[in-house]
């Protein structure tokens, strides 16, 4: 492994480039030169520089433009870039940190200056790299705990599901039947965390078929008698006449409803109902409502609330993760659809996701 830094020189001067070299001849560092703006965005394509001198006035293609343009791809814009410039009004420094720069040294380039602002720059990157190395240990960590957490809750859920099948009364079978459908929250919860950690690292794959959005909501309400029978809410299902299906991964669906479904009843008030609707738009796209009759969402919020880990609202005897919001916004959008929430009349909360029709089928029922 070479830990050498690599300092990215671009200036359309190569008689700039010799300089740079005399000047960081010392420091060691692994010195490559660009001469225009297509060309650094090539060698950072083909190699992350450590950090980058850009010279801000360069032909065709700025050092202004090519600090943007860094800026604005994630997998380039943690590169510390020091803006090498003759500029010297407050309006062009103004711009080149508009566009991103993290530093400036002026032309002449004085060789105590520069070589301060580079290790400057190149402990900042340091710090970055460890952070990251450290976050993504983290990850990993978590992952692997989430992920073993399965096996468990499989075998909490079977034995739930033998011990069913067994001689009981009345008060024993209830008690098993909410050992069972809280078994299967726990695992639709660890799935979630586990589609989620795929689609931040880049490895969800959907796995599209047509899918009839009625069938699996009343499947979903199914799994929820139990505990909106223990919390007194009454659960409320509104379906269309006629019904397509949607093209679309059922599996992340049915966690996004369970999510929706889980959140309304941990945040409705006991002897309040809860209602999911479904109707479609003129072009066949799906809308689907979940409205419970809690203390619903404050405007300020309503974006914050689907960020993971953010929590809208703090409930007094209310578990929330900060979670499974996130979820459902990343699983919504991974389809190309969107999800919202708005407040309701006279007191709730409605959320509404809506997914595009890619494929349908005409059904009735």
């Amino acid at each position: 492994m070479n830990d050498t830094p690599k300092l990215l020189v671009v200036d359309d001067e190569p008689d700039n480039f010799e300089v740079v070299e005399i000047l960081l001849f010392r420091e060691g560092y692994d010195l490559v030169f660009a001469q225009s703006g297509r060309e650094a965005l090539q060698e950072i394509e083909r190699q992350l520089p450590d950090t980058i001198l850009l010279d801000a006035m360069m032909p065709e293609f700025d050092g202004f433009e090519v600090c943007r343009y860094i800026r604005s791809h994630s997998q380039y814009q943690h590169v510390p870039i020091l803006m090498v410039t003759a500029l010297d009004s407050k309006l062009d420094l103004a711009k080149g940190i508009e566009a991103g720069a993290n530093d400036f040294i002026s032309k002449p380039v004085n060789a105590v200056e520069l070589r301060a602002r580079v290790r400057s720059l190149l402990r900042v990157k340091q710090q970055y790299d460890q952070l990251k190395a450290l976050l993504k240990t983290r990850e990993e960590l978590s992952n692997a705990l989430v992920h073993d957490f399965r096996n468990p809750l499989s075998s909490i859920v079977m034995s739930a599901d033998m011990l069913a099948t067994t001689p009981l009364d009345t008060k024993q079978r209830k008690y098993v039947k909410y050992i069972s459908s809280s078994g299967l929250r726990l695992q639709s919860m660890v799935d979630s965390l586990l589609i989620v950690a795929k689609v931040y690292a880049n490895k969800l794959q959907l796995h599209y078929q047509p899918v009839d959005f009625v069938s699996l909501v009343r499947t979903t309400l199914s799994e929820f008698e139990t505990l909106a029978e223990r919390k007194q809410i009454q659960l409320v299902a509104r379906f269309p006449d006629v019904r397509h299906t949607i093209d679309a991964d059922e599996t992340i669906c049915r966690r996004v409803l369970d999510n929706l479904l889980a959140n309304a009843l941990k945040f409705s008030p006991k002897g309040s109902t809860v209602e999911i609707a479904i109707e479609y738009g003129d072009e066949g796209d799906l809308c689907v409502r979940v409205a419970d009759d809690g203390p619903g969402v404050k405007p300020e919020v309503r974006q914050q609330i689907f960020e993971p880990f953010e929590i809208g609202q703090i409930m007094q005897g209310v578990s929330q993760t900060g979670l499974g919001l996130a979820f459902c916004k990343t699983a919504i959008e991974a389809h190309s659809g969107s999800i919202s929430v708005e407040n309701r009349t006279p007191h709730g909360a409605i959320f509404t996701l809506i997914l595009p029709r890619k494929r349908c089928d005409g059904m009735t029922g």
